[in-house]
């Protein structure tokens, strides 16, 4: 959680020469400067490959309470828009970079990304050398982090207390935190074919998108919709959006109550963990965690190769050498990351339902995995029929 104040984004040589320095909670610091609001912010230091795409990152509710190192040097070349936000803030807790913009340059921009995160009280550092940090979190896992600047800073054993204070990602229930309060409906584009009741654990504006292209309308519900809120749409699928958090702690009440009533069934990343534990797999923490948009998954079902967006730090365990019995019939891992071989997907055999664990949408990201939402669309088809 971000402690300082919002920032006015009066941009002053002050502010911008304010000392700031990262703290680890294994005792572990980089200093640097102020990058963004200045103040204090505490979370879980998590790294993203991804090259491009940071307003998407920065935005995507996956992100809350992760304080997100960018392991590309050069970050905000392109400023900020008012098109690419994937909801309507920006998530992170803190953000780290090594080479910040001084000019950015699009024709999009409308104002820097160091204006963007002063303006909303993000607190950043920059000059860090994020390729050491990178390293240091891939050996010793992701961990609790604060982020400290101003012109004057409390020494630092005094800040590593504070951190070490923080409260950890395991055990933390986000997803209400995150969704909207109120159901709202992102109509069909073209002629109506289908209508979706879409869970919002922390949906990305573009997944609506991708499915409102395909003739869908997209009734997106709240984190706490019950199972008649979910039907009262006249759903002829079910969606489980991306979110924050352990999947240990959210109420499968729901996604069991679909799955008995054998409703076409799309879950992602959040989602897919959700599905994995309804099926009576568990989930565990990762090290350090996919993030980025330049991961290598197989869909075993097809043997293609995609490259693909991901930002999860829990996984499903399932095994991938055979096919599970489940209470809602046989279910396979359809998907597999071909770097640490980390279950990517999952299908039911007997029943229309399967998950991935990553992004689809492709906002940012590759659009290898598009199909996704048309083979959502190809169940709900069969279903129909």
């Amino acid at each position: 959680m971000t402690t300082s104040p919002r920032a006015t984004g009066r941009d002053t040589a002050r502010d911008k020469a304010s000392p700031a320095v990262l703290v680890l909670e294994d005792g572990r610091s980089f200093r640097g400067r102020a990058y963004g609001a200045v103040g204090e912010t505490f979370g879980e230091a998590v790294f993203s490959t991804g090259m491009t795409g940071y307003q998407e990152t920065l935005t995507d509710p996956s992100y809350h309470r992760q304080v997100v190192v960018m392991t590309a040097p050069h970050i905000g070349n392109t400023g900020v828009n008012d098109e690419d936000a994937e909801s309507r803030r920006i998530w992170v807790s803190g953000y780290v970079v090594r080479d910040p913009a001084r000019t950015p340059s699009n024709w999009r921009s409308r104002r820097s990304l160091d204006d963007e995160l002063t303006a909303q009280g993000v607190v950043g550092i920059s000059g860090v050398d994020t390729r050491a940090l990178t390293r240091h979190l891939r050996e010793r896992g992701a961990m609790r982090v604060g982020i400290f600047s101003g012109p004057s800073l409390a020494d630092e054993a005094t800040l590593l207390a504070r951190v070490q204070r923080a409260p950890q990602m395991t055990g933390a229930d986000l997803s209400a935190e995150v969704s909207a309060t109120e159901a709202y409906t992102v109509p069909a584009i073209g002629g109506k074919r289908f209508t979706v009741a879409a869970l919002d654990l922390g949906i990305k504006g573009m997944t609506p998108h991708r499915m409102a292209e395909r003739g869908i309308e997209v009734h997106v519900l709240p984190a706490t919709a019950t199972l008649d809120e979910v039907y009262a749409t006249a759903p002829d699928g079910v969606f489980l959006s991306n979110g924050p958090g352990d999947p240990a702690t959210a109420d499968l009440t729901v996604v069991k109550g679909v799955l008995e009533r054998g409703t076409p069934l799309f879950g992602i990343c959040f989602g897919n963990q959700l599905l994995g534990r309804a099926l009576g797999f568990g989930t565990y923490k990762l090290k350090y965690g996919h993030r980025g948009i330049n991961q290598p998954v197989q869909d075993r079902t097809t043997g293609k190769v995609e490259v693909t967006a991901h930002n999860h730090g829990f996984a499903v365990d399932a095994p991938l050498d055979r096919v599970s019995d489940t209470p809602y019939g046989r279910a396979e891992v359809s998907h597999v990351c071909l770097n640490d071989n980390v279950v990517e997907g999952l299908r039911l055999l007997d029943r229309p339902v399967f998950s991935v664990q990553y992004h689809p949408e492709a906002a940012a990201g590759p659009h290898d995995a598009a199909y996704l939402f048309d083979r959502f669309v190809q169940l709900m088809e069969g279903q129909r029929a």
